[in-house]
């Protein structure tokens, strides 16, 4: 019976097929398979990785959870921290203290306004998708001035360790805290009852309304820090920054295994989940292929693995 839950687990399955799309690359297309440009694909993959942690924990919640709001927060939070920061490094902190806040405020009227006023998730996360563009816009002024600090191009895109960039690095610790902070403590129990059952959560003495404010908040926060370590990268920022990380990071986390029906997942899956949209993505650029074939290839890729996990689940029970 392990060996069959060994065989069938949704990280395995999506670290497998990363390193399968990685070995087709290096066949299809000469240097494609090398160790520079897997540094270069785990750089990516950070990006995609540290905004899907974020709506990892959401789609745990449960509730139909979504949140749609994160290609917003991350476009708000890399404006904050270039005009803050303004290429002072003695700015970096309190300009990322900041960003991180503004997500916070972000994430949390996202779950007040689901658990208070009871609008579904999707609808509420895309309407403050809304208001971020525009609360965007009141910030620039239409404007975008300011400049990267120079110790944010040091520590994110210049390589650290064994010609690893520190974005990876920030990217493997932040794998370890969600580790801990789902399998660990006290709200990772709770966010999975919730997602399991709200009525039974609260019944069991779990302040289920709690929980999803502080989930949504979590979530904000990840996103305005992929913001910050995106600008690292870029060192420029864009009115559109984020805009292409909002579903990537929803099919992150569906790769990965985590149910969307929630109350079952990992982070360590959607760490998986990024390498495998991130080796494709590098594949079908190498490749010359259209955004089309990249699209239909995505969608193919996701109602696969989603037949086979749901038929995983029902070998399971």
């Amino acid at each position: 019976m392990n060996t069959k839950r060994l065989r069938l687990n949704p990280t395995l399955i999506a670290l497998l097929l990363a390193v399968v799309l990685f070995i087709i690359g290096g066949l299809v297309h000469p240097g494609f398979a090398n160790y520079f440009l897997a540094i270069n694909i785990l750089r990516l993959a950070s990006f995609l990785g540290i905004v899907a942690a974020g709506q990892t924990l959401v789609i745990i919640s449960g509730g139909e959870g979504i949140d749609l709001s994160v290609g917003s927060v991350i476009t708000l939070g890399a404006i904050l921290v270039y005009q803050i920061s303004n290429g002072n490094n003695a700015m970096v902190l309190p300009a990322l203290i900041i960003a991180l806040a503004v997500g916070a405020a972000i994430g949390a009227i996202n779950g007040l306004g689901i658990t208070l006023l009871r609008i579904p998730p999707l609808v509420m996360t895309l309407g403050m998708a809304g208001v971020v563009q525009g609360l965007i816009l009141v910030v620039t002024q239409g404007k975008l001035t300011g400049s990267t600090a120079p110790i944010m191009v040091s520590l994110i895109s210049n390589p650290l360790v064994f010609a690893i960039p520190g974005v990876v690095l920030v990217w493997l610790i932040l794998g370890a805290a969600m580790w801990a902070l789902l399998e660990r403590t006290p709200y990772g129990k709770r966010l999975f009852a919730v997602g399991v059952n709200r009525t039974t959560a609260k019944l069991s003495g779990v302040r289920v309304p709690a929980v999803l404010v502080v989930t949504y908040a979590l979530s904000g926060i990840l996103a305005a820090l992929g913001g910050f370590v995106l600008l690292g990268y870029t060192q420029r920022v864009f009115l559109n920054l984020g805009s292409d990380y909002t579903l990537t990071s929803v099919a992150a986390v569906v790769v990965g295994g985590t149910i969307l029906a929630g109350g079952q997942g990992s982070y360590f899956g959607t760490m998986a989940g990024s390498l495998v949209l991130t080796i494709l993505t590098s594949l079908i650029t190498t490749l010359l292929l259209p955004e089309s074939i990249r699209e239909i290839v995505f969608g193919a890729m996701l109602l696969l693995l989603l037949s086979f996990y749901g038929r995983q689940r029902r070998l399971r029970n």
